[in-house]
């Protein structure tokens, strides 16, 4: 309409075939504007996308997720740290189309991933990259069955890995429990193989427990109650590792990352004592079942002292467990091994072996120089 309005006192003037190269001049002027714009809009990324889903996804432009490198080592982890910058709403803004927009090209909608995801997605929490590495993980039967609880999706979706870590530490606790144990009972090993049993138990859940606490996650936790009191949302606000870095558009302060250490020191201190105190007692309990049975026992060995023993281990896993086991998750492995070979998984699990392993041999040296120095052991004793 707007060509033939253009053209009319023109060919009312000149004969109709002297109109015809007018037109044929002008008409070309607008029809490459409107292809313009079209390719503006329609890009190869929304156009493909556009064929499988909800016709409001080709509006999302495929820019917003630039710079996530799969873990989040973008934004946060340049520099000096994540505790500068946060962008804010932007950022948000960004994380939640390019997020949608990886769900909507495999085909998935929010309604199908866990709530607390998608409530993550839906408020820009969570950069492209970690939806992409939920939809990898799903592949796999074992994995689709951790992600079902949240304590394990949050993990997994930071580390990958964290399946093959815990594995690794507890395979090596066993291994190192049972030569201790099998190096101090020697002949005795299995008439005693009811103690050596409960330890290597207590042991378990300790290495467990060390490799849960300190390791890195993507927070997915819902916001706590308004009523919440302000050391709870503290200590909420703080990272799982005190050295894990942030995902794009998040920051923690240096004071989070200080809650982090002590907030985990508090729940180690815990398992640490509960730990020693139930093996503790089943060794008591054991020791004086037998002597029960057989008298000529009762001088062989000694009851352990249970309350001075349990706190003592508590205190060790507080400070020196604590203390090493982030460095490990937070440093060596996420900011050092993981940015090198992202790509080499195989090389990368290798050297997180040689790693926990070297931690696990210099946990157990410095436990005995602890206990003989606090006086819970003698110095003749070896543990672990």
């Amino acid at each position: 309409m707007a060509i033939a309005a253009g053209f009319e006192p023109i060919t009312a003037a000149v004969s109709g075939a002297a109109s015809l190269p007018k037109l044929h001049l002008h008409r070309p002027s607008t029809p490459p504007t409107i292809s313009f714009r079209t390719a503006l809009i329609f890009s190869p990324i929304s156009s493909r996308s556009s064929r499988r889903r909800t016709p409001a996804m080709p509006l999302f432009s495929g820019g917003g997720g630039g710079g996530i490198n799969g873990m989040g080592n973008s934004g946060g982890g340049s520099g000096g740290d994540d505790d500068v910058g946060g962008g804010g709403g932007h950022d948000d803004k960004n994380n939640k189309k390019a997020a949608v927009l990886v769900l909507a090209e495999m085909g998935r909608s929010l309604e199908s991933v866990p709530k607390d995801l998608a409530v993550a997605i839906e408020s820009g929490k969570i950069p492209a990259a970690i939806v992409e590495k939920y939809l990898e993980l799903e592949k796999s039967a074992v994995f689709r069955w951790l992600l079902q609880f949240g304590g394990f999706r949050e993990r997994l979706l930071a580390d990958d890995l964290f399946l093959a870590k815990v594995a690794m530490e507890c395979g090596v606790g066993i291994f190192t429990k049972t030569a201790a144990e099998y190096e101090r009972r020697r002949e005795n090993f299995f008439k005693e193989l009811d103690f050596v049993i409960a330890d290597v138990v207590m042991a378990i859940i300790a290495d467990f427990m060390l490799v849960w606490l300190p390791a890195p996650t993507v927070s997915l936790r819902p916001p706590l109650a308004v009523s919440a009191g302000a050391i709870a949302k503290f200590f909420h606000s703080c990272p799982e590792n005190a050295f894990q870095v942030a995902l794009a558009g998040t920051s923690f302060s240096f004071l989070q990352r200080i809650g982090a250490i002590v907030r985990n020191g508090s729940k180690l201190f815990a398992v640490g004592t509960t730990s020693s105190l139930v093996g503790t007692l089943v060794t008591n309990a054991i020791i004086n079942a037998r002597k029960a049975v057989d008298s000529s026992s009762a001088g062989e060995v000694e009851d352990v002292p249970v309350l001075s023993t349990s706190v003592a281990y508590g205190v060790y896993m507080a400070i020196s467990s604590n203390l090493r086991y982030q460095v490990v998750a937070g440093v060596v492995e996420q900011r050092i091994l993981e940015p090198m070979l992202h790509k080499h998984k195989l090389l990368l699990s290798a050297l997180c072996f040689a790693v926990r392993t070297g931690n696990t041999f210099l946990g157990s040296l410095l436990w005995v120089d602890y206990a003989r120095w606090v006086g819970v052991q003698k110095v003749q004793e070896d543990h672990e």
